[in-house]
């Protein structure tokens, strides 16, 4: 079951009112949608944007009262919020982490724990897997991928010992990969806390998905679909994510478009941490627009 992730702070963050519009940019299985549906009514609708196909036919099937419902990526926001008219919108969640789906359903390969095929994309249309990088990219660019997005530090050995494996027959599967990376990792990192896998997945998932250049896109259109003094809250889940929002908000800050709410980035409490082990990650910033 898919628990989403600092949700009493989403919603104190968001402050949510009766009757307001709110976007949830990354909607998922619709945990927070829901929680601020409860908030707003009678009248507040919802804006939720779901980039994969599947969740999205899922929700639409839930048929939720006041939740207006988008097989979309958030980086197209604006376009969005102008096709289903709108503007302006009191707050907006974003939330940047992967549902427990993904990894226990989908079938398509996000995690080294199962033996699925080399997938790794949310939007079925797009072009790019994972399998294509893993088996037909250079062994420089490889390395650079694990090493700029998995901020992995055997990226060289990591992409040296693909290439060695794919000369012998095609990385496959999940496993095949998990494989190869581990090999290429000293033996004495390979009982760690974390699978020496993890950082590589990481960074296969971001570039297929194209998950940095779509929360640099959406992060300026953000300040133009909101009210004045509207919200923004975003959770992020790896350092890269929140680098990113909080340059943002501190160049925008001093710019004077927003005040920033959180000083510093709001993390699970250990009650939540308990209940819902994936939580243990997410970084949530906020700030309102002035």
């Amino acid at each position: 079951m898919h628990i989403p992730v600092l949700q009493k702070e989403v919603l104190e963050y968001l402050d949510v009112e009766s009757n307001e519009d709110y976007i949830d940019a990354t909607v998922g299985f619709a945990g927070h949608t829901k929680a601020i549906l409860e908030k707003n009514a009678p009248d507040g609708r919802v804006l939720g944007i779901e980039l994969d196909n599947d969740l999205y036919k899922r929700l639409e099937e839930k048929n939720y009262e006041r939740l207006v419902l988008v097989n979309d990526s958030y980086a197209n926001l604006e376009k969005i919020v102008e096709e289903k008219r709108f503007n302006k919108a009191k707050g907006i969640i974003l939330d940047f982490g992967f549902s427990s789906w993904h990894i226990d359903e989908s079938g398509r390969g996000f995690s080294f724990q199962k033996d699925e095929p080399l997938d790794m994309r949310f939007n079925q249309q797009g072009e790019l897997t994972a399998y294509e990088i893993v088996n037909g990219w250079p062994k420089e660019e490889i390395e650079k991928l694990i090493y700029s997005f998995g901020e992995e530090r055997f990226a060289r050995l990591i992409a040296q010992s693909i290439i060695d494996t794919r000369k012998k027959q095609k990385i496959e599967t999940t496993l095949q990969l998990a494989e190869a990376v581990k090999n290429g990792v000293p033996v004495k990192f390979h009982f760690g806390r974390i699978h020496p896998a993890t950082k590589t997945f990481q960074a296969l998932r971001i570039v297929v998905n194209e998950e940095l250049e779509s929360i640099n896109k959406v992060m300026p259109q953000v300040l133009k679909v909101l009210k004045k003094k509207g919200r923004i809250v975003v959770i992020s889940f790896h350092s890269l994510e929140d680098r990113i929002i909080k340059n943002f908000f501190r160049d925008r800050e001093r710019k004077g478009d927003i005040k920033i709410l959180t000083k510093k980035p709001v993390i699970a409490c250990l009650e939540e941490l308990d209940n819902n082990p994936r939580a243990r990650s997410a970084k949530l910033r906020a700030a309102i627009i002035t």
